[in-house]
């Protein structure tokens, strides 16, 4: 009967259904959370062209004299009439020679050779520079040309970027992380005549892009010696050489010539959201901005205390070149280099040998500590255990307290007397007043682990086209989340805000870029027609202006619903819900629902810095404490260790409970075999998610997530929905098989 058929089509199509959602054949990594509380109206399909801007809508800069593209051009500085804005402008060679009258037998700089430390004071450091700008120009450097430099932090670094400065070329830091193709686009791009190397592998990158840079007048190598004699090849010493006996004359004479508004440095972006831009930046921006940044953190200069700290972030980026080039020459202080090795395990020893009064780290290099602690402490005894359980309980109170402006009244002096200082001694930080972490996102957990070891953690934000630091938490303003509040002289403002507050965070100030080298189209998508730079991050300031920053504009994932949501909370929420978790990636835009990439804690090969397969003592632990005999990250994925996978998505789940819409829900999740690193792509130089490259590395699996789906918008449904409409199909069937044998005694039954 047409009822019956009616019935039998429905159940199929029901049973179809169900099965897609419940089925538990999936890829071998993968695992499903079937999305739930679903109701039909929240039923969406794709939006066309949703696409996310690299800014909020602004108007055309225009050439206004703040900013250009041209190397050899001059800006208007954004001077202000009182305080620091209005200090007089100089140049890098100025602050220099200052420093040379006021520190000029202070150590500037040391490292060890072997088991020898070396040391260069401030007056042999200048002379030093001096004599390698002249070699630059006997080796034919031109006006307004670069100087690439590829290597690992060294005095060779410091002195080849000064002395390109002062001989008036351009200082060009390029990654060690680059490929031979990455570094030939920047040599070319800022018209390099001379490269700086560290060593024999950096210059087989160089080699075999040379036929590729028509600039390209001389190499040199810094470290260990020539494997190989070539035209136009030098070793450092050969170099150095070429110097000595030049006249003064020419080099002071450029000297003279140079203005605090000409560009001296070129930083080049990450390339983490496209092709890298040259980010051009003054004398000015330079100078002024470690005045700022040495007025709001209260550094006193040699004569007072000397401050030391470790260089070992990549000079390269912006952060490193301000802190421990720029920031020490204003005050004195002293830059010790680390070994090449320093992110691989050889930092921590470094800093217990050096015990710098100030230190920068990244978020991993602070969660890679935070895990290396809390192996320590697994093995402690149980009496160790609970004397430290309670002193991070008073740490974290009392800072706590200090940082809503109240007394603290726990008991501080016997819990620093007892763990704190035993801690920061073996963290080499016993000097350290002054920890403070950027270039990335930092999760509350880790802010809060060393917040209650009396170790707060000063966050920072910025960006190469702010010369580095805007905002920057420090004892006297501190809130936990928060990158603290913008320097003297510098401004914010939001862009566009929500109804919640949030909007784009613009820069402005003497700190701010003269512009993309080359690029006036990327120059204007950053700069308004007021001069003030949009930074594509969102945030907020609460009423004593503190910043938060709540996303950036270009990782905003938009679903195929057209919600926008910022992954980094969602991600970090993760991470702590699931301690195994070293890295979480979102994933989920012009898709009808959120997946998410996720890598477990490995070990680090000591020599290539690559994960390894065998799981960090941590993450042992944790497996342990559930059951789970995995030691390899093989053993869970190969064999989808059910206690670990059951771990991962009870977090998961309660991490869903907590968001704010249907949509921000994980529906799916893998886990990969190795971890995200900067070797294999995923990560850029100062460890943060390149989204773009592990989108393209990580295709196949993110495929795999959204392959399976039969009837995608019937997906949305709630499950309790789809077992009444089987319920109903299923009376629907019994009632026409009733009708049809006219035994209505059945259907009653």
């Amino acid at each position: 009967s047409k009822p019956l058929v009616r019935a039998c089509i429905s159940l199929i199509l029901v049973l179809t259904v169900s099965s897609a959602i419940f089925s538990r054949k999936r890829s071998s990594k993968s695992r499903y959370n079937p999305p739930y509380r679903f109701i039909l109206k929240k039923i969406s399909f794709p939006v066309e062209k949703a696409e996310r801007p690299n800014s909020l809508s602004v108007p055309a800069a225009g050439e206004s004299g703040l900013w250009t593209t041209r190397g050899e051009a001059e800006v208007k500085l954004r001077m202000g009439d009182s305080g620091l804005s209005a200090e007089p402008p100089v140049t890098i060679h100025q602050v220099f020679t200052s420093a040379v009258k006021r520190f000029g037998d202070y150590t500037a700089l040391s490292w060890k050779d072997g088991q020898q430390l070396k040391r260069l004071n401030y007056r042999e450091y200048y002379q030093t520079c001096r004599t390698a700008a002249k070699s630059f120009l006997k080796l034919g450097l031109e006006r307004c040309h670069g100087v690439g430099i590829l290597g690992f932090n060294s005095a060779e670094w410091f002195i080849s970027d000064i002395g390109a400065i002062l001989a008036g070329g351009f200082a060009v830091g390029i990654y060690t992380t680059n490929s031979p193709e990455a570094c030939q686009y920047v040599a070319e791009n800022c018209k390099a005549n001379i490269i700086v190397v560290e060593n024999h592998k950096q210059l087989q990158k160089i080699l075999q892009v040379e036929d590729q840079l028509p600039h390209l007048k001389a190499i040199v190598q810094y470290k260990d010696a020539l494997k190989e004699k070539r035209p136009n090849l030098y070793s450092w010493a050969e170099f150095m050489e070429l110097g000595q006996n030049e006249p003064d004359a020419p080099l002071d004479a450029i000297i003279s010539s140079q203005k605090p508004n000409q560009c001296c440095t070129l930083i080049y972006t990450s390339g983490t959201t496209g092709q890298p831009k040259g980010v051009m930046l003054s004398h000015d921006n330079l100078m002024w901005t470690a005045l700022s940044t040495i007025s709001h953190v209260r550094l006193a200069d040699a004569t007072v205390s000397q401050e030391v700290v470790v260089s070992y972030l990549p000079l390269s980026h912006i952060a490193a070149q301000m802190v421990d080039m720029w920031i020490t020459m204003r005050v004195g202080g002293l830059t010790h280099f680390a070994q090449p090795d320093a992110l691989k395990g050889s930092l921590v020893n470094t800093m217990k040998e050096v015990r710098p009064t100030a230190f920068m780290g990244v978020p991993r290099v602070w969660e890679k500590m935070q895990e290396r602690m809390k192996a320590v402490g697994a093995k402690s005894s149980a009496v160790r255990r609970k004397v430290a359980a309670w002193a991070k309980d008073v740490g974290l109170h009392n800072n706590m307290a200090r940082m809503n402006q109240y007394v603290p009244v726990m008991a501080e002096y016997l819990s620093k007397k007892l763990v704190f200082k035993k801690v920061r001694k073996a963290l080499g930080l016993d000097r350290c007043t002054k920890c403070y972490t950027g270039a990335a996102p930092i999760t509350k957990d880790t802010l809060e682990f060393f917040l209650s070891l009396d170790i707060p953690l000063y966050e920072l934000y910025g960006m190469s086209e702010s010369s580095g630091p805007h905002t920057i938490s420090i004892p006297e303003a501190f809130k936990l989340t928060s990158c603290g509040v913008a320097l003297p002289g510098c401004k914010t403002k939001l862009h566009n805000p929500d109804e919640d507050g949030v909007g784009e965070i613009c820069f402005w100030g003497r700190h701010v870029f003269m512009g993309y080298l080359n690029m006036p189209e990327k120059t204007e998508e950053a700069l308004d027609s007021e001069g003030w730079l949009h930074s594509g991050d969102l945030g907020k300031q609460d009423q004593n202006g503190f910043l938060f920053i709540t996303g950036r504009i270009k990782e905003l994932i938009i679903t195929a619903g057209g919600e926008n949501i910022p992954p980094v909370p969602i991600e970090d929420a993760v991470k702590e819900a699931v301690p195994l978790i070293s890295n979480a990636m979102l994933i989920g835009d012009k898709r009808k629902f959120l997946s998410m990439l996720l890598t477990i804690k490995s070990n680090l090969n000591a020599e290539s810095g690559e994960p390894e397969d065998e799981m960090t003592p941590e993450a042992i632990e944790f497996c342990r404490r559930l059951g789970s005999k995995a030691t390899r990250v093989s053993e869970i994925t190969g064999s989808q260790d059910r206690a670990v996978y059951a771990a991962i998505q009870e977090g998961i789940n309660r991490v869903n409970e907590k968001s704010a819409s249907n949509a921000q829900r994980i529906q799916k999740w893998t886990v990969l075999g190795r971890d995200f690193s900067i070797t294999s792509g995923e990560l850029g130089p100062t460890m943060k998610l390149k989204r773009p490259e592990a989108l393209k590395i990580y295709k196949e699996e993110i495929e795999e997530f959204y392959k399976e789906l039969c009837f995608p918008a019937l997906l949305y449904l709630n499950t309790r929905l789809t077992l009444f409409l089987f319920i109903v199909t299923w009376n629907a069937f019994l009632a026409g098989l009733c009708k049809r044998k006219k035994k209505t005694s059945v259907f009653k039954e």
